[in-house]
């Protein structure tokens, strides 16, 4: 970047999210014309000084730091800080930042920004001590190098092209990538996973013919502290090795990989280290051998060890070719089955990557289990920015609220740790930005990617708050927009879940892109999530006692909380069991007048949002303004087609008619 701190060959169209370049003149702030005193030398020191001269501030030399407003020097040993933690001291003249190392200088650095942008009186003088939670806050692009036939060029990615990538090949101008990891370090991002887990022909030649192109990007996201990951596919070294075999304990694969990862190092000396998706929704992996996972993962991981690198191995692993006559299968169990008779066989550089739920990112599930049963291995807490079945990025949904109740989750009961306290290997989450002018398609969608970063970095931060961050840097502090965006997006998550799938059901989306409604769209396929709806009631059966046995997988007192229509919470009630329409809930209400209820309901809260929205045009960008209102006008559309039709679906399905007599058709 250069010493004017805007990258060359920007275009300037591009939102700047979080990160303005008025962000040193907003009220309040005062940073601009301030003298900065920065101790340390290195390639992130080097970044924090750029940053700082860009937005206005004055840099003075270190021998002249007793005079400056803000100094950033070492901490002292007795601090005993990491190396990514930092103090941050507030005076009435001045303020310091005392860091346990480069990294910690960086994320100091952006603390202090938000802070003076916040300008909030009441914080007071004194010093506070901020520490990540997680040692690995991570991101995982679903990139394609190439336009897939069918995933296109980002899977999942509802924010247009890749960032990264351009007509089959990366970009030659990488400047947007210098701003987005700007974007990331602000946030304690510090690992990118750089291309899609499902690993294509074009994609797997990342790891050799294209290495020059992942060191470019390398290079720039080490500028701000972060390292470079690769997705590999188990199958490399037949596809591109020109071996006979992936057998994991073949010594020539072993040779092969070991190889290969000397090379990536040679290229690339901060590597971060391999994802792999294998033996899942049809990637190769160890099972053609009759290998397990862990030798699997194991094999790639010992050639990486010498280096410093880890393997991160997703447990998303199941049958996708189930007869849904068959109802013993039950996709929910699968990464328990599979990866929690290998807790302790992983090696110390493996982390298990489990997501958050055990079927597929959905707006309402419970916990996965395979979390608190493998604690004995290094396991990763995968979420998803990325809206794939929360509204794909044209419906307004904070996820923030999801994310901060499973982290607070407690699998061993209101005297045990947390979720966020047992997840040793740290977080990771699917990236939601793509080469849009907005970068998160739906700019309030920018809020969700802020608040995983600051969530990874402190799991006790309250949703709301983040959300205050988020605004005052974005749009600044007037009082009337960070009202309006609170009434849209606090209550957003629970809104959505209202008006789509019920009390825990899922899957209730069309099977081609996973947007907008079809009850009855995965009822007959074989990816195995089913409602089991018929005249007389809804939901699946996992109790160990009648149904497939998944309760049984929980650590007490969640098992039998789970196992028993008594104790089982109503958000979750179809997730468990089969039940009668006429079922009542612990809230009063029965099943199907309770999916009447917050379908209408949600609608409702959908249909006064653009009015909010309206109020506030004239005072931000006019761009951001008209493209919030056409997602809106969307999300009022979808809500109204998911009501109708789930409604409509269990009105003909049961019998029952609304209580209130509302037009179901």
């Amino acid at each position: 970047m250069p010493a004017d701190g805007i990258p060359e060959g920007e275009d300037m169209t591009v939102h700047p999210m979080w990160l303005p370049d008025d962000l040193a003149d907003r009220e309040g702030a005062g940073l601009r014309g301030r003298s900065i005193a920065i101790t340390g030398e290195g390639d992130l020191f080097e970044t924090v000084r750029r940053d700082a001269a860009a937005l206005g501030l004055r840099l003075v030399d270190v021998a002249g730091a007793d005079g400056a407003d803000v100094v950033v020097e070492p901490a002292d040993a007795a601090d005993a800080l990491g190396p990514e933690s930092f103090a941050l001291t507030r005076g009435t003249d001045r303020t310091v930042v005392r860091y346990g190392g480069a990294s910690g200088a960086l994320y100091g650095w952006f603390q202090l920004l938000r802070e003076a942008v916040q300008a909030q009186p009441h914080r007071g003088l004194g010093t506070t001590r901020h520490e990540p939670a997680h040692e690995l806050r991570m991101l995982d692009h679903w990139d394609n190098v190439a336009v897939h036939p069918v995933m296109g060029q980002v899977e999942r990615g509802y924010a247009g092209g890749s960032i990264f990538y351009d007509d089959g090949r990366l970009r030659d101008d990488l400047t947007r990538v210098e701003r987005y990891a700007r974007l990331l370090a602000s946030i304690g991002i510090n690992r990118v996973a750089i291309n899609n887990v499902n690993v294509h022909a074009r994609e797997a030649r990342l790891l050799t013919d294209d290495l020059p192109g992942v060191a470019r990007l390398a290079g720039v996201f080490r500028g701000w502290g972060i390292r470079t990951h690769l997705s590999v596919s188990f199958a490399a070294p037949l596809t591109l090795g020109g071996l006979g075999t992936s057998d994991p304990l073949d010594e020539a694969v072993q040779e092969w990989w070991a190889e290969t990862a000397d090379r990536v190092y040679a290229t690339i000396p901060d590597f971060g280290g391999f994802v792999v998706k294998a033996d899942s929704e049809g990637q190769p992996g160890p099972f053609a051998y009759g290998r397990s996972h862990a030798e699997g993962a194991n094999m790639l991981a010992r050639a990486l060890a010498p280096r410093g690198g880890m393997v991160h191995w997703r447990a998303f692993v199941y049958n996708h070719r189930q007869d849904w006559r068959d109802r013993s299968t039950d996709r929910a169990r699968a990464a328990y089955d599979h990866f929690a008779p290998l807790d302790g066989h992983f090696d110390d550089n493996v982390v298990v990557q489990v997501k958050y739920g055990p079927l597929d990112f959905q707006a309402r599930e419970p916990v996965s289990p395979v979390i608190p049963a493998m604690r004995a291995t290094r396991v990763a807490l995968e979420l998803q920015v990325t809206q794939e079945y929360t509204g794909h990025q044209l419906h307004a949904v904070y996820l923030a609220p999801q994310w901060r109740e499973i982290l607070d989750f407690r699998p061993f009961g209101d005297d045990g740790p947390r979720l966020a306290e047992i997840v040793r290997g740290g977080i990771v989450a699917v990236s939601n930005v793509g080469d849009d002018e907005f970068w998160t398609g739906h700019p309030l969608a920018q809020a969700n990617l802020y608040a995983y970063g600051r969530l990874a970095w402190d799991p006790s931060l309250d949703p709301a708050a983040i959300l205050d961050e988020w605004i005052a840097l974005t749009f600044g502090m007037d009082e009337r927009v960070r009202d309006g965006i609170h009434s849209i997006l606090d209550e957003s998550w629970r809104t959505y879940e209202s008006y789509t799938a019920p009390l825990g059901v899922g899957f209730m989306v069309s099977p081609q892109g996973h947007y907008g409604p079809a009850v009855d769209g995965y009822e007959y396929s074989p990816w195995g999530t089913y409602h089991f709806a018929d005249r007389d009631g809804i939901g699946v059966d996992r109790t160990v006692a009648t149904g497939t046995g998944y309760a049984g997988q929980y650590p007490s007192p969640w098992r039998e909380s789970y196992e028993s229509l008594e104790t089982v919470p109503d958000e979750l009630l179809l997730f468990f069991h089969h039940v009668p329409y006429t079922h009542r809930l612990h809230s009063g209400s029965t099943v199907v007048q309770h999916i009447y209820d917050t379908h209408f309901a949600g609608v409702e809260a959908v249909e006064k949002l653009p009015a909010v929205w309206a109020a506030l045009e004239g005072r931000m960008d006019a761009a951001l303004h008209a493209r919030v209102s056409d997602r809106l006008a969307e999300q009022r559309r979808s809500a109204v087609e998911w009501r109708d039709q789930i409604n409509t679906y269990f009105w003909r399905k049961s019998g029952i008619p609304d209580e209130r007599g509302r037009t179901i058709y």
